[in-house]
């Protein structure tokens, strides 16, 4: 057997059964991470062998063998963390079915020499195990232990503390008296403190410069993330799996009040490290914040020296080890929907697991968006996609977005023959197009947004035909030099025609607006009833400043600094700012998650709307405001849901009886909304619709290379 950059080669011999019941069985008993794509078996003439042995890796320069992610620790390692006497309570036990891969891995194949543990020489016991093809650690690359492998440090300013024992129950210390914790993860460094302390929740807010938006939550175990989160069977099994994601739950016991701030759902994980283990026998809390170790918007920190400068205005002690973190990678983030897993982010677990196509992408890079951006390389009929990086604003996250291009395309042995981006010209990762064009002398192909949206979902389930494609986002650059983001297409892979789209209306002031969804409220009205309300008994308008309401109406009506748009996420940040529900956003959609997260009422009802050559929303906005003195906001919400899930089945049925197209695809990131998105679903099913949306790459921004990479496809030729 030897390990190549094309797969594993394994030369068999015996009769016939065996060596079929042999094939059979990898199938049958292969490790839950693994990934058998295919079983090819021909005959050849070897000579006799007596034993099994590994040979030397070789390397194809055409195939790219795929790199597992990186897996949580199983329990074969936890129970030997209890009783082998040389791993003891060792913070890095891993065997061939857990531990660190990608995160550790400088180059192919994947051999120890070419990982972060080659610093590490293997001890006897060590290396007898690696091996011994029966023990279940024989050819793990990180195999380790207490006497050879990496260490932990703990500093805090005054001391510095060695020995895995004295650490965690000095961790324990810190975190029970509300302090914050800095700790190297797997993919990068981590800030950690006690859950249901509020006032170390808001210090570490604070500190981070993370004002809102929901923090995740590390439990103890499953019978705690019970207690404080209602979970089905579906969504225990997620989270239970040797990926270990974040998984968005509805809350049934509340947190500090700063975890989740005012929203019923918490970002909940189980531990997948060991040191995770280690920490929670002495913790007293049950549930500890457990959030990515930078400061607000740039990337996570994975080196020590940098963690070291920068983590301490953040966290009172930090806690690394002596192993490099090769590839960062966040935790992924994942919701349930429908009884499908649905990825909001897209890194630790998945990266770089490929998305298997029908299509040939063989050297296209894919650069993505500015926003939740990931890039996609094209290898045969492959699309590599990389971790989460981030959105594209500051100088870090450009940093680690080129590096990562650069550490993939060395990596998987990749250079671009064509380049694919965002339509927008403003967009860094559009420039960036710019900048390879002229370094390789390759052509680039300008992919609409939405359009990359739709085909990222057809390219998950094979679809290369007409489809009815419903894209709903907060923003995109159009055809027509206006922002898109409430979309009805009839598309292929190739190309798309816009069927129709929500109304236009003015966005004040630009990106403001989206900090103020005020303003989006405002902008709604004012076009559908001029003057004919009185704004000031509106909720949306009672802390706004009259001079402020008197300024955004002439910036309307003098059309100053007043882009259109049809970005849905744009009517929900009206509809949330009109409920009082967000006004002043503190983070990236958090109107519209306010606006989700008050439903608790079970009802079809929705409110009427006008659909002509756009979608018109004047007598939904006019229900709402009758419903405001006799309806419950969680009813309103709930209606106003359902309004937009008919307008998708109105403008479906329309679009099928004029094309007879019935596969519908659903995509962007208005989709990550449990209610709307189930709710369309059941209408567009019930109506006999075949509906598809993302499962393997995020609906949101973060699934747009993929899009980009198989439209390129089609318009080079490459996909014929």
């Amino acid at each position: 057997m030897d390990n190549r950059t094309n797969g594993v080669s394994v030369i068999v011999q015996g009769d016939l059964k065996a060596i079929d019941r042999f094939t059979n069985e990898i199938l049958s008993e292969a490790p839950p991470a693994s990934r058998i794509k295919s079983i090819e078996v021909f005959p050849k003439s070897i000579e006799e062998y007596f034993k099994f042995s590994i040979a030397g890796s070789k390397i194809s320069d055409d195939q790219i063998t795929e790199i597992s992610p990186d897996i949580a620790v199983c329990d074969e390692c936890l129970a030997d963390m209890m009783s082998d006497p040389e791993r003891i309570d060792y913070p890095f036990i891993n065997c061939t079915n857990c531990g660190p891969r990608f995160t550790i891995i400088e180059g192919l194949p994947y051999d120890r020499p070419q990982t972060t543990m080659k610093d590490f020489r293997m001890c006897r016991k060590c290396s007898l195990e690696y091996n011994e093809i029966s023990d279940r650690r024989f050819h793990a690359q990180p195999i380790a232990c207490n006497d050879c492998g990496p260490v932990y440090q703990f500093y805090d300013g005054v001391k510095t503390i060695s020995g895995t024992d004295m650490i965690v129950k000095e961790i324990s210390s810190v975190i029970s008296s509300g302090l914050t914790v800095a700790i190297k993860g797997i993919g990068g460094f981590f800030l950690m403190c006690d859950a249901l302390n509020n006032d170390a929740v808001v210090s570490l807010r604070k500190r981070k410069n993370r004002e809102a938006k929901p923090l995740a939550v590390m439990f103890r175990d499953l019978a705690e993330l019970k207690r404080y989160c209602f979970i089905d069977k579906s969504e225990e099994h997620t989270i239970n799996s040797w990926r270990r994601p974040i998984l968005i739950l509805k809350q049934k016991k509340l947190l500090a009040a700063s975890v989740s701030n005012g929203l019923n759902t918490t970002g909940a994980m189980l531990p997948y490290m060991p040191v995770h283990y280690l920490l929670f026998r002495y913790l007293k809390t049950p549930a500890v914040v457990l959030t990515s170790g930078n400061l607000s918007d740039e990337p996570i920190i994975k080196d020590d020296p940098v963690a070291i400068e920068k983590l301490v205005k953040v966290a009172d002690s930090i806690v690394i080890y002596n192993r490099e973190i090769k590839n960062r990678t966040d935790d992924s983030v994942v919701r349930i929907i429908n009884g499908s897993l649905n990825l909001i982010r897209r890194s630790r677990g998945w990266t770089p697991q490929p998305v298997d196509l029908k299509f040939n992408v063989d050297g296209i890079l894919a650069l993505g968006a500015e926003q939740k951006n990931s890039f996609c390389l094209g290898k045969k009929n492959q699309a590599i996609m990389s971790q989460y990086i981030g959105d594209l604003k500051n100088k870090d996250s450009c940093d680690f977005y080129i590096e990562t291009i650069d550490r993939f395309s060395d990596l998987f042995r990749f250079k671009p023959e064509y380049l694919t981006c965002d339509m927008h010209p403003d967009y860094f990762s559009t420039g960036y197009a710019s900048v390879l064009e002229k370094k390789y002398n390759i052509p680039v192909v300008y992919v609409q947004h939405h359009h990359a949206h739709i085909v990222s979902a057809m390219a998950e389930h094979g679809l290369d035909e007409k489809v009815i494609g419903i894209s709903m986002d907060g923003t995109g650059f159009g055809t027509d030099g206006n922002i898109w983001g409430g979309e009805f297409l009839v598309a292929d892979a190739s190309d798309f025609r816009r069927f129709t789209h929500f109304d236009y209306v003015p966005v004040p002031g630009g990106d403001i607006a989206v900090q103020e969804p005020w303003r989006m409220t405002f902008s709604y009205l004012y076009k559908y009833f001029g003057d004919k309300i009185d704004y000031d008994l509106l909720p949306a308008f009672r802390h706004v400043a009259r001079h402020n309401l008197i300024l955004v109406k002439e910036m309307i009506q003098n059309e100053v600094n007043c882009p259109l748009s049809s970005g849905a996420g744009r009517l929900f940040d009206a509809v949330s700012a009109l409920l009082g529900l967000c006004t002043l956003t503190t983070f990236d959609s958090e109107a519209p998650m306010r606006l989700e997260s008050v439903i608790n009422s079970e009802t079809d009802q929705y409110y009427p709307f006008y659909f002509g050559e756009s979608v018109i929303f004047a007598e939904t906005f006019r229900a709402i405001i009758s419903d405001f003195e006799s309806t419950d906001v969680s009813l309103i919400s709930a209606k106003f849901h359902n309004t937009v899930a008919q307008v998708i089945l109105e403008v479906s049925d329309k679009i099928r009886n004029e094309t007879s197209v019935e596969k519908v695809v659903l995509s962007g990131g208005v989709f990550q909304n449990k209610y709307l998105h189930e709710k369309t679903l059941q209408k567009l099913t019930q109506n006999m619709f075949k509906v598809y949306t993302n499962h393997q790459v995020p609906v949101n921004d973060g699934g747009i290379s993929l899009g980009q990479l198989v439209v390129a496809s089609k318009k080079t030729g490459l996909c014929v």
